[in-house]
C-alpha cells in the first residue's frame, strides 16, 4: 500500500497506562496536513498525553507512534505561557533557533518577525511581567511559530483567558494558519471553541480516553463573519455537547 503523502502523524492502537489511573486507549487518530482538529474530553481523560504522544514526547506502552515531521519543526502551546521570566520577548521567541544551532543575530531577526506576526512586533524587548495575559500567550504562540512548524499543538492555551482575548487569539490563529497551513491539534474544554476552532473534533472518553465520536464542522477555516450565528455552527456546537455528555458515562 502506498504511503498516504498527506500524513503528518498517526497514533495506531496506543496504550499508556499512569499509576494514578487505568489506561488510556487503545487510540487510532491520523492526523494530515492542512487540517485543525480539536480535541474535548473530560479532565484526565488523557488529552494532554494525546498531544504529548504526537509531539514525540512521550511513547506508549503499547501501539505505534509515526510522526512524518522533520527535526524542530513541530510547535507546541501550553496552557501556560511558560515564558523566562528573566528574558525579554525575543530572547524567549529565539530559543528554539539558538537550541537548533542558529547565531543570536540570526534568531533574533527571526523571532522578530514571529513577534510581529502576532502582534508583538513593539514589545520585543518586554520582560513576561510586562505583558499581560494575552500578551505573554501571543509571545508563546510566537515561540511555536518561529520554526514554522508542520504541526502545531495546542494544549488548552487560552484556558486562563477573558472571552474577549480569547476569541482574538483564536481569529489570530486561523489567520496564521492560512498563511502555511500547518496541521493543528487544538485541546479544549470549550465546546463551541472547538467547533469554531477546528475542521474536525474528537471527543474522548473520560473512562479510557478512547476516541468516542469524531465530528466533522460546517463552512470553511478561517471561518467568515458571523460563522458563529449560522444554525449550522450552532448545530455542530450542540452535536459535540451531547457526544461530550456521552462521553463522561462510565463504561457499561
Amino acid at each position: 500500500m502506498t504511503a498516504d503523502p498527506s500524513l503528518i502523524a498517526r497514533l495506531n492502537g496506543v496504550v499508556v497506562h499512569h499509576a494514578d489511573r487505568g489506561p488510556i486507549g487503545p487510540v487510532d487518530l491520523a492526523v494530515t496536513r492542512g487540517e485543525i482538529v480539536a480535541v474535548v474530553g473530560a479532565s484526565g481523560c488523557g488529552k494532554s498525553t494525546l498531544l504529548r504522544l504526537l509531539a514525540g514526547l512521550e511513547t506508549p506502552d503499547a501501539g505505534r507512534v509515526e510522526r512524518r515531521v522533520d527535526k524542530g519543526r513541530t510547535g507546541l502551546v501550553f496552557q501556560n505561557a511558560t515564558l523566562m521570566p528573566w528574558a525579554a520577548a525575543v530572547e524567549n521567541v529565539a530559543l528554539p533557533l539558538r537550541l537548533a544551532g542558529q547565531s543570536k543575530d540570526q534568531a533574533h531577526v527571526r523571532a522578530r518577525t514571529a513577534l510581529a506576526q502576532v502582534g508583538l512586533g513593539e514589545r520585543a524587548g518586554a520582560r513576561p511581567h510586562q505583558l499581560s495575559g494575552g500578551m505573554a500567550m501571543r509571545a508563546s504562540l510566537a515561540r511555536a511559530l518561529v520554526t514554522d512548524p508542520d504541526l502545531l499543538l495546542l494544549d488548552e492555551p487560552f484556558a486562563a483567558l477573558d472571552s474577549a482575548t480569547r476569541r482574538a487569539l483564536i481569529e489570530d490563529i486561523h489567520a496564521l494558519w492560512a498563511r502555511r497551513r500547518p496541521a493543528v491539534v487544538f485541546v479544549t474544554h470549550d465546546v463551541e471553541e472547538a467547533a469554531y476552532m477546528a475542521g474536525r473534533v474528537l471527543v474522548m472518553r473520560a473512562v479510557d480516553g478512547r476516541i468516542a465520536a469524531e465530528i466533522s464542522t460546517p463552512g470553511a477555516l478561517p471561518r467568515p463573519a458571523g460563522h458563529r450565528l449560522d444554525p449550522a455552527h450552532a448545530r455542530a456546537v450542540e452535536q459535540i455537547a451531547s457526544a461530550l455528555d456521552a462521553a463522561m458515562e462510565p463504561a457499561a
